[in-house]
């Protein structure tokens, strides 16, 4: 499958922003380190707090929304954004302007918050963007058989939350982005991630070279291994999802087992690190609001985490994209607003890539 060139660079956003389930482990104890630290405190609360950036979906999207099923029920849009401006630019493909959403994943967290599932959505999907407010505050008209990930750079974050919403009916409750730069710090201050391949990668295509087994990776070579497309299975974007979500899970048992939370000097470099890399709804744009939510998570074991992908068919047109499966999506996205289970049959996806 063939990336589709972006549209137009990302528009300045507001102060503060952005993250991920390893983000709401990482600051759940930042509250506590601010304390301990005494006269520190402050400037540790605002030089965190100023690492972040936002986004006001509220204004964005105004009132044409999902209504909320379940109200002890949450779901976070997750994005992986491949911006090439600034810092990002000398990681990967430097040459090529603006920004796509490289990885997209809703996360849903049940009534209880005992256990998570994530919902990924391939960047080739061909969707339905209805009519948004783009990033400069003018309306972006909708648009039939657009790929996914361009919808990011066509209208910004506000215009993706708001495609995800009209093709699931899921209300999103909060929206946590990550760049390049971001990513790779993050993997670096957590001093590498180890994942282990049942098959080598051939590095086809400026991809990682990896033979198979057990590796320890830095942050530069984790963001090669989840962007690695051609050179592992079958070079399909539906095999690439498999080695993002391999890695997601590879990275939350990072922070667990270094005990992160429990050493302070750890704790902020992580939370220094991922913070930088954040942008988040304006209800999360601090680090007050992202430890509440941190706290609130706490129940949520990353080993339990189910990571499942949107059931998705080969385009009759071009077979180098692929289209939301019927009746299988429509399934999936019942049992998220109702906060059920994922029934088996939703999960199969008749696009047989990865």
């Amino acid at each position: 499958m063939t990336d589709q060139p972006a549209a137009s660079p990302r528009s300045a956003r507001r102060k503060p922003r952005r993250g991920k389930r390893v983000l709401w482990i990482v600051l759940l104890s930042v509250a506590g380190l601010i304390v301990a630290a005494g006269g520190a405190g402050w400037w540790m609360y605002s030089s965190l707090n100023g690492n972040i950036s936002s986004v006001d979906l509220d204004q964005a999207l105004g009132d044409d929304r999902p209504k909320k099923v379940v109200a002890g029920a949450q779901n976070v849009l997750v994005l992986g954004s491949d911006s090439r401006a600034g810092a990002n630019a000398d990681l990967d493909h430097g040459d090529v302007s603006g920004a796509r959403s490289d990885t997209t994943m809703l996360v849903h967290i049940p009534e209880g918050r005992a256990k998570a599932t994530a919902i990924s959505i391939p960047r080739d999907t061909l969707v339905t963007r209805p009519a948004c407010k783009g990033d400069d505050g003018k309306t972006v008209p909708e648009q039939k058989r657009a790929m996914f990930n361009s919808i990011y750079s066509t209208g910004g974050p506000a215009c993706v939350v708001k495609t995800v919403e009209s093709m699931s009916g899921v209300r999103v409750d909060h929206f946590v982005e990550v760049d390049f730069a971001g990513f790779k710090g993050l993997v670096d201050a957590l001093g590498g991630v180890t994942v282990t391949l049942d098959k080598p990668m051939s590095g086809e295509k400026g991809g990682l070279k990896l033979d198979a087994g057990t590796h320890r990776l830095n942050g530069t070579d984790s963001l090669k291994f989840v962007r690695t497309r051609y050179g592992y299975g079958d070079g399909s974007d539906l095999g690439r999802i498999g080695l993002q979500q391999q890695f997601m899970m590879a990275m939350l048992s990072e922070v667990k087992k270094q005990d992160a939370l429990g050493n302070p000097a750890r704790l902020y470099k992580l939370a220094d690190a991922g913070t930088k890399s954040l942008t988040t709804d304006s209800d999360l744009a601090s680090l007050t609001a992202l430890s509440d939510f941190a706290q609130s998570m706490k129940g949520v074991d990353p080993d339990t985490m189910e990571t499942v992908m949107l059931p998705v068919a080969y385009d009759k047109v071009d077979r180098n994209r692929v289209i939301v499966a019927e009746p299988q999506a429509t399934q999936l996205w019942e049992a998220l607003r109702a906060d059920q289970k994922i029934p088996a049959s939703a999960k199969k996806s008749p696009a047989t890539g990865g």
